[in-house]
């Protein structure tokens, strides 16, 4: 075979179509995933999308990297003393005070190995949390979203062509609802 002609398979699978029993069996599926590749591949071009991609990405990960590094270990900081002084505000403090004047009276060695240990306890506390909110929560893309409401408007079409072609407008597939003029015209008379 030589390097320019490409084997049969890649060939198909460049022009959208699959030959796989699973797509053979559920053509109106696989027509499905080829309109919304075709459509994606459409709207890349798009610059005022382009932009709400990105601003949306930024967006996601400061809210992700604020939640995660800012709130959380803030929170465990307050609540879990809290909880050991059994929601006492005034033995918490108490348990506070004497760590905190120790702190103070310390030696600038002593103080800065305090804040190496707060500091990596934070940063530690705020990746195990951001991993999780990472995970919990995955970025929507804005090209998703176009191709979403795209791929509903589509289906309302597929599903309204059949009928049409088959000449067979008063009758409906199982499962198939009644098309919305149809409502339309029986409600105003």
């Amino acid at each position: 075979m030589s390097p320019t002609t490409a084997p049969p398979e890649s060939s198909t699978l460049a022009r959208g179509h699959v030959d796989s029993p699973s797509a053979q069996a559920h053509p109106e599926l696989e027509a499905y995933w080829i309109e919304r590749k075709r459509y994606l591949q459409s709207i890349r071009n798009i610059p005022e999308l382009r932009g709400r991609y990105f601003k949306a990405g930024l967006i996601y990960l400061l809210r992700r990297l604020l939640w995660s590094f800012g709130f959380f270990p803030l929170f465990l900081g307050f609540w879990l003393p809290l909880v050991v002084a059994r929601f006492n505000p005034v033995a918490m403090v108490q348990d506070i005070l004497p760590p905190l004047q120790a702190f103070v009276t310390a030696s600038p060695q002593a103080q800065a190995s305090t804040l190496e240990t707060v500091a990596i306890a934070w940063l530690s506390v705020g990746f195990i949390f951001a991993v999780f909110d990472f995970v919990l929560t995955p970025f929507k893309s804005p090209y998703e979203y176009e191709a979403e409401v795209h791929m509903r408007a589509w289906e309302q079409v597929q599903m309204g062509q059949p009928a049409q072609t088959a000449g067979e407008e008063g009758q409906r597939a199982p499962g198939q609802q009644e098309p919305k003029t149809a409502n339309r015209a029986q409600t105003s008379s």
